[in-house]
């Protein structure tokens, strides 16, 4: 009698959902300009989306004095009560919401808090409605809960804009989730008011979790802000997931927060356990200064941004055969480069990139990364001379395509 083999699961190195999941393209672009950078090439840089402001001087402060006064050990996972407050205190203040500390998780940056409320409510079958384009996580970070995309495709002659009408017509009996971006990264559409209240109450009215990514709600240029989160009668299926990171030039502080119905926090802050725990005690004296102090810088950088826009759209409209769509919010354009694609070295959006980066030492994302293949996303979150420069290289690179 013959011995019955196996294949010891030992020789299976990786599991399957790794697999689901690619490197952020950013990140990818970010380490390929870094590269370039110490190779002595002098770069012009609309890649990561990251402020060109410093942070602001009070919350260094703030952490420079938690620090001296040693406040550097372990605090609770969800983050302490003081920063929670401080997080549900200036959201009710700035958009008439209503939660409560326990209500409140700080996260180590808002992809943190985009993952783990994903992870804790999106399973395997389940079906997440996400418009394209997107930004370049929300579809990795899906499919590695194990739930399935269903991309909803929006009018580049309407802005990319997301309308509830469209919500309506993707949901299906499947649909677990909506993931929301407004003003969104890469295009900077913002959802008008009215939309947001009817898909809220959409969403509210038959059971879906609505995951409103507010990384971008106080970088808006049209009308007052407006935050999801205001609906209060549909708060138990709305989950707000937002950053201090683009709000206060914090970045690399990772500094970031969901506020939602208390079990599915709480289920966020197991899963937290598990992971991160709590983020830097610093980082939590340095974010409760963000929220807790006057907002005046939040304004300023608001207004530079808005100049910046303004004056990148003007100058790549100096560019023959690229159109633009005219950014509502954030800190992005998404220009269509149709035009120049489809020749040798340059058939799609990513290998155009590539070369703008190689070739003119401009970095770009390509739109590949965000659901698209005609676009480059380009962040004017620079200095006003680097993007008189940069569109200057581009220019003379597509006359030369």
């Amino acid at each position: 009698m013959s011995a019955t083999t196996t294949t010891p699961s030992s020789t299976r190195v990786f599991a399957d959902r790794i697999g689901r999941i690619e490197v952020s393209a950013t990140m990818a672009v970010t380490a390929e300009a870094a590269k370039l950078r110490a190779q002595g090439a002098k770069l012009v840089d609309f890649g990561a989306g990251e402020p060109h402001f410093a942070t602001p001087r009070h919350i260094k402060d703030a952490a420079i004095k938690a620090i001296e006064d040693n406040f550097t050990r372990y605090t609770m996972v969800s983050g302490i009560p003081e920063v929670r407050k401080a997080i549900v205190e200036r959201h009710a203040c700035d958009f008439g919401s209503d939660y409560s500390p326990e209500e409140a998780v700080f996260t180590t940056g808002g992809k943190l808090a985009i993952f783990n409320a994903i992870q804790v409510l999106v399973d395997h079958g389940d079906e997440v409605i996400l418009p394209v384009p997107y930004w370049v996580s929300y579809k990795d970070i899906i499919q590695y809960g194990g739930g399935k995309v269903v991309y909803l495709e929006t009018d580049e002659a309407e802005n990319f804009r997301v309308t509830a009408d469209a919500i309506e017509k993707a949901i299906t009996p499947r649909t677990k989730a909506i993931v929301l971006n407004s003003p969104s990264n890469p295009a900077g559409s913002v959802i008008s008011p009215a939309d947001l209240e009817r898909i809220v109450k959409l969403a509210h009215e038959r059971g879906i979790y609505l995951l409103l990514d507010e990384c971008y709600v106080y970088l808006q240029y049209t009308g007052a802000l407006v935050s999801g989160g205001s609906f209060t009668e549909a708060k138990e299926h709305i989950m707000l997931l937002g950053s201090l990171s683009k709000t206060y030039a914090m970045t690399g502080w990772r500094a970031g927060y969901a506020l939602g119905p208390k079990p599915i926090i709480a289920a966020m802050s197991k899963l937290q356990s598990q992971s991160t725990s709590s983020t830097a005690a610093f980082v939590q004296k340095a974010a409760i200064a963000a929220l807790n102090s006057s907002q005046e810088c939040v304004a300023e950088m608001r207004a530079d941004y808005l100049k910046l826009r303004d004056r990148i759209l003007a100058r790549l409209a100096e560019i023959p055969g690229i159109t633009c769509t005219r950014p509502e919010g954030a800190f992005y354009v998404y220009p269509n480069v149709s035009a120049y694609l489809g020749k040798p070295g340059a058939k799609n959006a990513l290998e155009l990139a590539n070369r703008l980066l190689h070739e003119a030492h401009v970095v770009t994302v390509p739109g590949e990364a965000f659901g698209t293949n005609q676009h480059i996303r380009l962040a004017y979150a620079v200095t006003h001379d680097d993007i008189e420069e940069g569109v200057k290289r581009m220019k003379e690179f597509f006359a030369k395509l």
